[in-house]
């Protein structure tokens, strides 16, 4: 029953809710106890000879008058308490939701996107289902069975009331039993559950790369192998939620066999009537759903208890990167500093930046080069605050970016990632995502400037059209143009263009660094980039090569040190010439 106390502060939270349902619930239990009573009261009075139609009548209706009451109550405690449950699953969400949001990269790299849905959807069930019917069966088992079981000995006969509960303390041993194993083979399906809802998840977004390398079969029989994993655990789980139902209904006969026999002799003795015998089996009817409530009460609690402790291991990872007490509230300008000494990822042994430091004055282009791996977008994820732990300042505007608020410092950002992502809506509102209230001809603009706007007008639909998942129904260069349009049309103090004209061609990344160049002046822009034709009009350029600068300059004056920078510009030159069908 630990699950209860863990979901204490909710309960306290919805008290007035929970105890309007529990009253009700108690409610309902007394007014059950009185059709038996009536019964017995009728059988008697025809065992008698001297029942009347007065006395039926007004027995009639009181049984009426308790079905209605019952009526109304069972339909406002499923408010009280179901309805409570479904705020828990919303507050949950909620907080599992807003958690994700504050997890730096380093939390998804070490997490499956499946595992952290099996989280916000199957877990988030059994809980639910713990704050509903678990209370419900809770309250059934103890209250509604002590109710009966007060009724049988009070009015009744304490003896046979005695005689006939005398089985219930095995049905408690096996059911706490099935309980504790219930617990341990639960979590494991859960985790089978969220494997295999990864790897659909997995399989559904990489689809494309799965049929182009003829790997359909292999990814299906995986995939087999994965729901056949899922089925064994929860068959292990079903076994065990198979022997509550047959272990109560055998306690319930023995108990039905106890109220006969010994019901029969204390008629027999003149102990009790026959109308009371009828009354108490009538009773012993009612305590039915007492006893299998608190079977399912155990597996209920069991699984809430299993997916509760998943949710909240999730949700006590503490964030890697928060906002200091008193954070500037405003976004941050001027000129930047990057003065790293040293950062490693955390998995990783070896530095990836070493003595990397630059300044950028404000208005100004960065350009940064270097091959994969070299650091270059370890330096762009520091500026951007995903990262922390390295040796060294990093400041904006004079002022270390720490000290920002991370949405401020984001706000005056402007990033397009290598991995460009486009939502599940039409093209107009992937442009202003992070400006909803921006105007059409503002939409325009930004796409303009990212010479995507007569592609999109070519579409049937326009600005109107829907891009799929992931913009899947566009061109590589069409989805990185409108992730710059995305960017460009914050009008943001620093733009970060992380490697982003690769997939566009040479005379288009032209027009696009022209116009970022006429419509930025006196903002800042960092570009990364594999082509020298996208940074060699910056005004600085460094050549990063195993986590360091190797070269730094404009082009004119990398070209001059004929090193490493002259060394891959002579050699793209040979690229394009060759592509062109020139000789040397």
């Amino acid at each position: 029953m630990r699950v209860f106390l863990d979901l204490s502060w909710f309960f306290k939270e919805r008290k007035k809710q929970y105890i309007i349902g529990v009253i009700m619930l108690l409610l309902v239990a007394l007014l059950q106890l009185l059709p038996p009573k009536i019964i017995g009261f009728v059988v008697d009075e025809i065992s008698a000879g001297s029942l009347t139609s007065s006395f039926l009548i007004s027995w009639l209706g009181i049984l009426a008058a308790a079905a209605a009451g019952m009526y109304v109550l069972r339909y406002w405690w499923r408010q009280m308490i179901f309805g409570s449950s479904l705020v828990l699953a919303r507050n949950l969400r909620r907080d599992l939701y807003h958690h994700f949001t504050q997890m730096s990269p380093a939390f998804y790299q070490k997490r499956r996107v499946g595992d952290l849905m099996a989280h916000a959807t199957n877990d988030l069930q059994a809980v639910q289902q713990t704050a509903s019917a678990g209370v419900l069966t809770l309250v059934d088992s103890i209250v509604t069975g002590g109710f009966v079981i007060a009724a049988m000995a009070i009015t009744i006969n304490w003896k046979l009331t005695l005689i006939v509960i005398l089985p219930f303390p095995v049905m408690i041993i096996l059911t706490s039993w099935y309980g504790r194993l219930l617990h341990e083979r639960f979590h494991g399906a859960q985790e089978a559950f969220s494997d295999l809802n990864d790897k659909t998840q997995e399989s559904v977004s990489g689809m494309k790369v799965l049929k182009t390398f003829g790997q359909s079969g292999e990814d299906i029989a995986d995939f087999k192998r994965k729901s056949a994993d899922v089925v064994e655990k929860n068959v292990r789980v079903a076994k065990i939620d198979s022997l509550f139902d047959p272990t109560i209904s055998a306690i319930i006969g023995i108990c039905y066999m106890l109220s006969i026999g010994f019901g029969a002799y204390f008629v027999v003795n003149s102990d009790m009537t026959v109308g009371d015998l009828i009354a108490f089996t009538t009773y012993l009817g009612l305590l039915v759903w007492p006893m299998l409530a608190f079977g399912w009460l155990f597996n209920i609690v069991e699984r809430g208890r299993a997916s509760y402790d998943r949710i909240r291991s999730l949700l006590a990872v503490p964030a890697d990167i928060t906002d200091k007490e008193k954070a500037l509230d405003s976004q941050p300008e001027g000129d930047i500093a990057f003065q790293v000494e040293e950062f490693r990822f955390e998995d990783h042994e070896e530095p990836v930046l070493n003595d990397v430091h630059f300044t950028l004055q404000r208005g100004e282009t960065l350009g940064i080069v270097g091959k994969t791996g070299s650091g270059k977008t370890a330096i762009l994820r520091l500026l951007l605050r995903e990262f922390e732990g390295y040796r060294g300042t990093i400041t904006f505007g004079g002022i270390p970016i720490g000290d920002f608020r991370r949405q401020k410092l984001r706000e005056a950002i402007g990033y397009v990632p290598q991995d460009h992502f486009l939502f599940s809506m039409d093209i107009r509102n992937n442009i202003a995502f992070a400006r909803p209230e921006a105007t059409d001809a503002e939409v325009e603009q930004a796409a303009r400037l990212a010479h995507i706007h007569e592609d999109i007008l070519q579409f049937a639909e326009g600005y109107q059209t829907v891009v799929g998942e992931r913009g899947v129904s566009l061109s590589g260069g069409q989805k990185q143009r409108i992730s710059i349009a995305r960017a460009l049309l914050t009008s943001p103090e620093l733009l970060i263009l992380d490697d982003s004209l690769s997939a566009v061609d040479a005379k288009t990344e032209e027009a696009i660094l022209e116009s970022l160049k006429a419509a930025r002046t006196g903002e800042t822009t960092i570009i990364t980039s594999h082509r020298l034709s996208a940074i060699q009009h910056a005004h600085q350029i460094i050549v990063m090569h195993e986590g360091r600068i190797t070269e730094a300059g404009t082009h004119d004056e990398l070209m001059a040190l004929d090193g490493r920078y002259r060394e891959m510009y002579d050699l793209q030159q040979l690229e394009a010439l060759v592509e062109q069908g020139g000789t040397m």
